[in-house]
């Protein structure tokens, strides 16, 4: 069974950017695409835990380039990866997803956030609008939060009745193992972060306005029901926490060691070989024959304010 360590220690920032606090001691390992003696992180401040930018700037670009060579193992290898992000509010889950993603073909690396579920959703079997959302053939999809809404959020704000809950902590475990079955590469994720780094989060996007509407009602409730969200995910991992799709913990008070030691598992989790490069020839620009171009004032030009 795996422990989340939610903690209650205070965060000391090292410089602006994503928060920086303290890395736990079992702390995912380095993807084996690197040795220890070549990309060894070496704490500046000990006192604080933090990271500072160019460490992490220089670890998270080599962690990038080695996804899109995982990728296109995954595409040419026709696998199907489902990867789940789960854990509290302004846990980092976004920003990791954020990482992960941009610089792979969107193509192949989907996100899922489904919104609240309609209606007819909601009469239907619980697992079934997840289902037109899985992966085909060399596709890798990341749900930003999941089925696992119901074990969550939707027990603790009253959502779904007790029954729908004992039920999906019956069906869960078998729907997964039939996921797995079928051939698809089920990983779990759940951020933890500490009560008073949420906050800090919480006030930050409070005093920013590009960033409160990150903030929205559900966020504020569940931070005064903070010990009913901690019983709720004992309770979903005791369920769960299954040998086929085990739970991972990333321990997220610093985002940018939680975005390394996230991407860094990720890449352990499906092996990949480097695909051979193949020689890209850009050919010559087509020869003009007789074309011309309309005159400039035919068109519309944005303002050239900068």
């Amino acid at each position: 069974m795996v422990k989340d360590t939610e903690r209650t220690e205070t965060v000391a920032e090292d410089d602006p950017g994503p928060s920086d606090g303290q890395r736990s001691d079992d702390a995912m390992p380095s993807a084996p695409i690197a040795t220890e003696s070549d990309h060894a992180i070496e704490d500046p401040e000990p006192e604080t835990g933090s990271l500072k930018k160019k460490v992490y700037a220089r670890e998270l670009e080599r962690l990038q380039i080695e996804l899109v060579k995982q990728q296109e193992w995954i595409r040419r290898q026709g696998l199907r990866v489902v990867v789940i992000f789960e854990g509290r509010d302004a846990a980092g889950k976004g920003g990791v997803i954020k990482r992960i993603t941009e610089t792979l073909n969107p193509r192949y690396a989907k996100v899922m956030a489904l919104g609240t579920p309609t209606d007819r959703e909601k009469s239907q079997w619980y697992f079934q609008r997840y289902v037109p959302q899985l992966p085909a053939a060399g596709e890798m999809v990341l749900f930003d939060r999941s089925w696992y809404n119901r074990a969550g959020v939707e027990r603790v704000m009253g959502f779904a009745t007790e029954e729908q809950v004992q039920e999906f902590f019956r069906s869960c475990p078998e729907f997964e193992r039939m996921l797995v079955r079928s051939g698809i590469k089920l990983i779990k994720y759940w951020f933890s972060v500490s009560d008073a780094e949420q906050e800090r989060r919480f006030q930050s996007r409070i005093a920013d306005v590009t960033k409160r509407w990150k903030l929205s009602p559900m966020d504020l409730e569940s931070r005064s029901r903070w010990v009913e969200y901690s019983r709720a995910k004992d309770d979903m991992f005791a369920h769960t926490d299954i040998e086929e799709s085990p739970w991972w913990v990333v321990e997220s008070d610093s985002k940018r060691r939680a975005h390394l030691n996230c991407i860094s598992h990720l890449l352990a989790q499906v092996p990949y070989e480097e695909p051979p490069v193949e020689p890209i020839v850009l050919p010559p620009r087509q020869q003009e024959t007789g074309y011309v171009r309309p005159p400039i004032s035919t068109q519309r030009f944005v303002p050239a304010i900068y």
